[in-house]
């Protein structure tokens, strides 16, 4: 079944490409979540109609992501942890851990575009992806450093 997406989904493609997909996929996600409309006279004249806004997001997302992409690229976020003998962690770094450690350096980014496998956990240096959007991705580098405690006197 062809749709034109109203969104860009990453799994499909952007905003205002007409894609085949199955059609209970079609049916019961795209078109009652409004990310996409079946193929039809009318709503192809909307496409035409739209088609300088939606070149004009699309520019403007890029732009963004490429702004943000910059602002990442070689960046280093440093996160403490307590850390048993051997360097392993009593617990993990997340994505939601390295999310708020970026919000503390200005850059707002949701937990789901850090693409971690699994959880880090052990001490030094991991390079990790980060969706920027645009169908764009950058590394950062995740420093995990063991937590140094206050000496007592």
């Amino acid at each position: 079944m062809e749709v034109i997406l109203k969104k860009t989904i990453d799994t499909l493609g952007r905003e205002g490409e007409i894609v085949n997909v199955k059609p209970g996929y079609a049916r019961n996600y795209l078109i009652p979540q409004n990310m996409a409309a079946t193929v039809n006279k009318a709503s192809l004249a909307r496409l035409q109609r739209e088609q300088e806004a939606i070149e004009k997001r699309r520019a403007e997302e890029k732009k963004n992501a490429e702004k943000l992409a910059a602002q990442l690229e070689n960046m280093t976020v440093v996160i403490t942890r307590k850390v048993g003998r051997e360097g392993r962690l009593f617990g993990s770094v997340s994505a939601g851990d390295i999310a708020a450690q970026l919000a503390e350096q200005g850059v707002t980014l949701d937990r789901r575009a850090i693409m971690l496998a699994d959880p880090i956990k052990n001490t030094g240096a991991t390079r990790i992806t980060v969706k920027v959007g645009y169908q764009m991705s950058t590394e950062i580098t995740v420093q995990v450093a063991p937590e140094v405690e206050a000496e007592e006197d």
